[in-house]
């Protein structure tokens, strides 16, 4: 599992150009859709404790914590979980400004321990392509399904085989800012259907001069990091919900919201806890 260790410090600014705003808009539209609201949205009568576990979610992979924000900013009480320290450094950098009440935990989700039941959970941002073996990802969903409450939802993203095959494998992506730059390396591999990318980041900081200290330099500090993400098709995800003892409820393709095709780059799937009875 990749931490993000050097590329943490500067993943917000290259990652200005994701609608994070839209997704925790369509998050926000399907959890409503299955009951889940935001506090504004609820009854008025006083909820008992299981009741109030329904409406908290569960970011899944929640990074810096910019979508985490967006939610909890829509009246949702959340849950961020993270394996990396860097990224949830900065996403708890986040809450300290907000003030929002959120709980960032310090995970692998291979490994995922909560408190209590959650009404959903969302992944997004293709971190289940993290797993590299099918068994963990039928670990990963197993885990979910345990601490959803009654009938609780999970919506995750994953990119496909074909985006890695067809689209950025092999492909060299560079980016060029004022205080930092990266150069993004893909390999495909095909026989696997997974995909290697080596990123070199480069970020400005001040340095000062061993004799004079008062006099300060730019200086750029090199970070490189090897991660691996494996595409799956819609068919095995299904198929990984079902054995996880989830309900397949429907996917879409996840850029235009209609239905999936073989061209499909990124697929939103929403599955549906079935086997718990609600207490009371």
């Amino acid at each position: 599992m990749s931490s993000y260790d050097g590329f943490a410090r500067v993943y917000d600014t290259f990652m200005d150009n994701v609608p994070y705003s839209e997704w925790a808009g369509f998050l926000k539209t399907v959890l409503e859709e299955f009951g889940i609201c935001g506090k504004e949205n609820r009854q008025e009568k006083p909820l008992d404790l299981l009741e109030q576990e329904r409406h908290e979610i569960l970011d899944l992979g929640c990074g810096t914590g910019t979508l985490t924000e967006m939610l909890s900013e829509a009246g949702y009480d959340m849950i961020g979980v993270d394996s990396s320290e860097e990224m949830l450094e900065i996403a708890m950098e986040k809450r300290e400004k907000s003030g929002r009440d959120i709980l960032y935990l310090c995970q692998d989700m291979r490994n995922l321990e909560l408190y209590g039941t959650v009404g959903a959970a969302v992944s997004v941002c293709d971190t289940l392509n993290y797993l590299l073996q099918e068994e963990e990802v039928v670990s990963v969903f197993s885990l979910v399904n345990n601490y959803l409450y009654p009938g609780g939802i999970f919506i995750f993203d994953f990119n496909t085989v074909y985006k890695y095959q067809e689209i950025i494998g092999d492909v060299t992506i560079a980016e060029n800012r004022e205080e930092c730059s990266f150069i993004w390396e893909n390999f495909y591999h095909r026989e696997e259907e997974i995909n290697e990318y080596d990123l070199t980041i480069f970020v400005k900081d001040k340095v000062s001069d061993t004799e004079t200290p008062e006099n300060l330099y730019d200086c750029y500090r090199k970070y490189q990091e090897t991660h691996y993400q494996r595409g799956y098709t819609l068919k095995q995800m299904i198929c990984f919900t079902e054995k996880a003892g989830l309900q397949f409820v429907k996917a879409m393709d996840a850029d235009t919201h209609g239905e999936v095709t073989e061209q499909s780059e990124r697929i939103y799937v929403i599955a549906r806890e079935c086997r718990k009875q609600k207490k009371g």
